[in-house]
């Protein structure tokens, strides 16, 4: 495996912090202080480079998307996050819910006819 294949790889990687504020906030259409402010109100957390500069993910950036369409229906950034995290929780719930459910459904003792 070269250097670059190990690269490449990370780029594939949805956690990977490939992108700067800069760079996120272009691909958002947004500005450097709305990435900012939903990372103070501790929607994500960016990781920091070993210069201490911002860098995010896909799914960072997927998540600042929702946020983003949120507040351009003009809800509250405040809000705006609440409401993403509710539904993470609710999304995560369910997919519990669901795995209980299977693993119930197949322990349960058959009936005899």
């Amino acid at each position: 495996m070269t250097a670059q294949d190990s690269f490449d790889g990370r780029l594939d990687d949805d956690d990977y912090p490939a992108y700067t504020m800069g760079r996120a906030a272009e691909m958002l259409g947004t500005t450097q202080a709305f990435l900012r402010a939903i990372g103070e109100a501790r929607l994500i957390t960016p990781l920091r480079s070993d210069g201490g500069h911002r860098r995010y993910s896909r799914y960072q950036l997927r998540i600042a998307a929702r946020a983003r369409e949120l507040v351009d229906q003009g809800t509250p950034i405040e809000a705006a996050c609440r409401i993403i995290i509710l539904e993470d929780q609710l999304e995560e719930a369910q997919r519990i819910n669901a795995e209980y459910r299977r693993t119930a459904g197949s322990s349960a003792p058959s009936s005899a006819v």
